[in-house]
């Protein structure tokens, strides 16, 4: 169902089924579609509430029909990501798209979410399917084991998925070792079995006021 064309592009063929969207990222289509706005962020109540807590505006389109739709959204590469069961934590802004058969909803994610400004919550995927996450610049997938646990400037965090932990830890900060300064006041360490999602292109955080 989900294919991309090049790598900033996500191509979606459809039988009568229906995709989730990020609002406004749909660039073409072709056969019989029809669009319906959704307020996102998460499903239920709960997501209905963590949307008011946070402030987040993460709107989503439902797209059904027969056809191919193209989705894009500010030349952002795009990564598919298959779950088989599993769930995956993703920010929002780097959510573009979803199979009809996952599940969105919210989670609570603490200090990180306020270093990186994007609210304490983040938004979670799980089920049979694919998602397509974004990234600025081509991103990188990073294994984490019970051998080598992983330490992740937030900024540049996506996603992350599988049987994997997360903490917060503070000290000196990566462009410190640069001598820039101005960098995130916390890390995020990764621990368990799974993998991360990383972008080599920092998005803005306030972290480095706290």
């Amino acid at each position: 169902m989900f294919r991309l064309q090049g790598s900033k592009v996500l191509a979606v063929d459809m039988t009568g089924d229906a995709v989730k969207a990020k609002n406004g990222s749909m660039v073409a289509y072709d056969g019989q579609m029809t669009f319906k706005k959704l307020s996102g962020g998460g499903e239920g109540i709960r997501g209905m509430v963590t949307r008011r807590l946070t402030g987040e505006q993460m709107t989503v389109m439902e797209v059904t029909g027969q056809g191919t739709c193209w989705f894009a959204d500010r030349a952002s590469e795009i990564n598919l990501v298959r779950l088989q069961g599993d769930k995956l934590c993703v920010e929002s802004s780097n959510l573009l798209a979803t199979e009809s058969g996952l599940r969105t909803g919210t989670s609570f994610t603490g200090l990180r979410g306020a270093t990186q400004g994007n609210g304490l919550f983040t938004t979670t995927v799980e089920g049979h399917g694919q998602a397509a996450i974004m990234s600025d610049g081509p991103a990188v997938v990073l294994r984490v084991s019970p051998q080598h646990p992983l330490t992740v400037d937030p900024g540049a965090y996506i996603a992350h998925q599988g049987a994997v932990r997360q903490s917060f830890q503070s000290g000196v900060t990566f462009r410190t070792f640069l001598g820039e300064g101005g960098g995130e006041a916390f890390q995020i360490r990764f621990e368990g079995d799974g993998l991360v999602y990383v972008q080599p292109s920092e998005r803005n955080t306030i972290a480095g006021d706290v």
